[in-house]
C-alpha cells in the first residue's frame, strides 16, 4: 500500500506527525534498516529503543536527512516527502538534538542559535532580532539559557536546553532527541522531562532515542523497539513494561538487578589518605578525601556530576597528582611530589577505564587493534628489538580474542574505532584493561561503565565487573546512575562538593538515603 493510502487510512482529520513505511538502508554488507515501519502520532512523546546497532539511529538519521533511504516512503503531517538533506528536514519542521552537542564552544549561546540562521546581514540588527525571538521562546517553553555566556562556560544541562532552543528557533515541530540524558544529573534530567512535557502540551512531537527504559516508561506515550534493523514491538506505554521492553530489545530475559549476597572483603589493596586538589582558579575539587579499596569488593562512588568524582579517578589512576595527601598501592607509598604515573600504575596492576571513552579511552581514527593495545604496546609480546618495533600479528590476535570474550561486534580488529557503537567501544576498552596484564589487574577503576550503553551490554559489563571482584580484585565504580550503584556495589561512598559526604554498606543503601547524602543533607 503506498504511503498516501496509509495516511488516508489513518483519518484525514489528524494524520500522524511522522509516517515511515518500508524503510530500507544498507551500508555495504551491513543491513541497518530492514523494511522498517514507524508511525508517530502528533503531540506525543514516542520512544525508540534497541541495542546498539539495532538501527534506531540510522532510522532517525534518515528522517533528519543525514542519510537517504535505499527504499521506502516518508510522510510528514500527512504529506509524502523526500528528505535529501538536513536543510530539507529543517524546512519540514524537523529538528534533532544529538548526544554529542553540535555547539561552538568559543561562541556565545546567542551566536550559536543565530549561526547559519542570521535574519540580517547587519550583525547588530540580527542579534537584536534573534534575542527578542529567543526571549519570547524561553518565556513560552521555560527553556532558560544565559544568552551572552560562552558555550564553554555553560553547564551541561544548559547546553542541552540551548540545543533544543536552537531547533525550536528554526521552526521544529518534530524534535528528535538522541540519548538526551546520557550526560545529565538526576536534577537536570527531571528539568528536561518537565520541558518535554511542556513541549508536548504545546503540540510538539518528540522522538526519544534512549537506552534508559525507566525514562521511556516515565515520559513516553508510545514506544517502538528495534532489533537487528527491524521493528519487533510497537506498543502504547500502558500496554508494556520495563521487563517486556528489555526482553524485546535483547530477545531474551535480562537481569540487571542485584545478584547474590554482599562480598566478604579481604586485604587492603589501595589506600588513599587526605587527598586534596584545587583547580587553576584555586577552587577545591577534592578536600581531605580518604578511602580504602579491598580485595573481593566493588566500591561504588555516587554523587551529582561535578562533585569531585572525576578528579578522584584522575588522582587514583595517576593522571593527575594531588596537592596534598598520599596513597599506598602495591606496597609503595606515593606523595604529591612523587606521584603515581599511569605507566607505574600498570606495573603495580592497577587498571583504569576512563569516564570519557572517546577522549581518554581510545583514539577514534585508529583501527580497533590499535585502540585495543593503547598503553600496553611496550609489552615484550608486542614489541621487539632495541627500538621497540611493533609486532602487529600478536596485537591482531589478542584483539580478536578480546573481541570474542567480550562480545565486541563486529569482530573485526581492522575496523576503525569510531565505527563501533558506544557499547562495543566500551566493551573493547574494558577488555583491554582487564586482559592485557600478565595477570588480571588487582585494582580496577571504572568511570561511568555503562554511559550511553544498551541494556544487553549493561548486563554483560556488570557481569565482567563482578567476575573481577570474585577473582579477588578491588573494583571502584564511579557512576551517575543510582540503579547501577545499587546493583553492583558492596559498599557505597557518596561525594558532595569534593568531600566524602558519607559511606554506607549496601544493605543500608536506598535511593532516598543516597540522595540525601548527594545533596549534602547527611543520613
Amino acid at each position: 500500500m503506498p504511503v498516501q493510502a496509509v495516511v488516508a487510512a489513518t483519518g484525514a482529520s489528524r494524520p500522524p506527525a511522522v509516517l515511515m513505511r518500508g524503510i530500507d538502508k544498507r551500508f555495504g554488507a551491513v543491513h541497518a534498516n530492514r523494511a522498517v515501519q514507524l508511525r508517530v502520532a502528533r503531540g506525543t512523546v514516542h520512544g525508540i529503543v534497541g541495542e546498539n546497532g539495532a538501527g534506531k539511529s540510522t532510522l532517525m538519521s534518515i528522517l533528519y536527512g543525514f542519510y537517504e533511504a535505499d527504499a521506502g516512503e516518508i510522510a510528514i503531517d500527512g504529506r509524502p516527502v523526500r528528505i535529501k538533506g538536513s536543510r530539507e528536514a529543517i524546512g519540514l519542521g524537523i529538528g534533532m538534538v544529538h548526544q554529542h552537542f553540535m555547539l561552538v564552544d568559543t561562541l556565545s549561546a546567542l551566536d550559536n542559535v543565530m549561526l547559519g540562521a542570521e535574519p540580517s546581514w547587519r550583525l547588530d540588527a540580527a542579534r537584536a532580532e534573534v534575542r527578542a525571538r529567543l526571549d519570547t521562546l524561553m518565556h513560552d517553553t521555560g527553556l532558560v539559557v544565559a544568552l551572552d555566556t560562552l558555550v564553554a562556560d555553560l553547564p551541561v544541562g544548559e547546553r542541552q536546553r540551548l540545543e533544543i532552543l536552537k531547533a525550536l528557533f528554526r521552526g521544529a515541530r518534530i524534535l528528535i532527541l538522541d540519548e538526551p540524558t546520557a550526560v545529565l544529573t538526576p536534577q537536570e534530567t527531571d528539568q528536561l522531562f518537565d520541558t518535554l512535557r511542556g513541549l508536548r502540551a504545546r503540540g510538539t512531537t518528540v522522538l526519544l532515542i534512549t537506552h534508559k527504559l525507566r525514562e521511556i516508561m516515565a515520559l513516553c506515550d508510545a514506544v517502538t523497539v528495534m532489533r537487528g534493523g527491524q521493528v519487533v514491538l510497537d506498543a502504547a506505554i500502558a500496554d508494556t513494561s520495563i521487563d517486556g521492553l528489555a526482553e524485546a530489545m535483547v530477545g531474551r530475559r535480562v537481569n540487571l538487578g542485584r545478584r547474590g549476597a554482599a562480598a566478604q572483603p579481604g586485604a587492603v589493596l589501595l589506600a588513599a589518605r587526605g587527598l586534596g586538589l584545587s583547580d587553576e582558579l584555586g577552587v577545591a575539587r577534592l578536600a581531605d578525601v580518604s578511602l580504602q579499596l579491598r580485595a573481593g569488593e566493588i566500591v561504588g562512588v555516587a554523587g551529582v556530576s561535578g562533585n569531585g568524582q572525576s578528579e578522584l579517578l584522575d588522582v587514583l589512576s595517576g593522571l593527575q597528582a594531588p596537592d596534598q595527601g598520599e596513597m599506598t598501592l602495591g606496597g609503595k607509598t606515593f606523595t604529591p611530589a612523587h606521584w603515581l604515573s599511569p605507566r607505574r600504575a600498570r606495573a603495580l596492576h592497577l587498571a583504569h577505564v576512563p569516564e570519557d571513552r572517546h577522549r581518554r579511552g581510545m583514539v577514534l581514527p585508529f583501527e580497533a587493534w590499535e585502540s585495543a593495545v593503547l598503553g600496553y604496546q611496550g609489552r615484550p609480546r608486542y614489541s621487539r628489538g632495541l627500538f621497540g618495533w611493533m609486532r602487529r600479528r600478536p596485537m591482531h590476535d589478542d584483539t580478536a580474542a578480546m573481541m570474542a570474550r567480550y562480545d565486541v561486534r563486529p569482530r573485526n580488529p581492522a575496523l576503525r574505532s569510531s565505527k563501533f557503537s558506544g557499547g562495543n567501544q566500551q566493551k573493547l576498552v574494558l577488555a583491554r584493561e582487564a586482559q592485557l596484564f600478565d595477570q588480571p589487574p588487582q585494582v580496577l577503576l571504572v568511570g561511568q561503565p555503562t554511559r550511553g550503553v544498551d541494556i544487553g551490554a549493561i548486563e554483560f559489563i556488570h557481569g565482567r565487573l563482578r567476575e573481577m571482584r570474585d577473582a579477588g580484585g578491588a573494583v571502584l565504580v564511579v557512576s551517575s546512575e543510582l540503579d547501577e550503584i545499587l546493583a553492583l556495589a558492596d559498599r557505597v561512598i557518596v561525594m558532595n562538593a569534593g568531600r566524602i559526604a558519607g559511606e554506607l554498606p549496601i544493605d543500608q543503601c536506598s535511593e532516598a538515603a543516597l540522595g540525601r547524602l548527594m545533596g549534602g543533607a547527611g543520613h
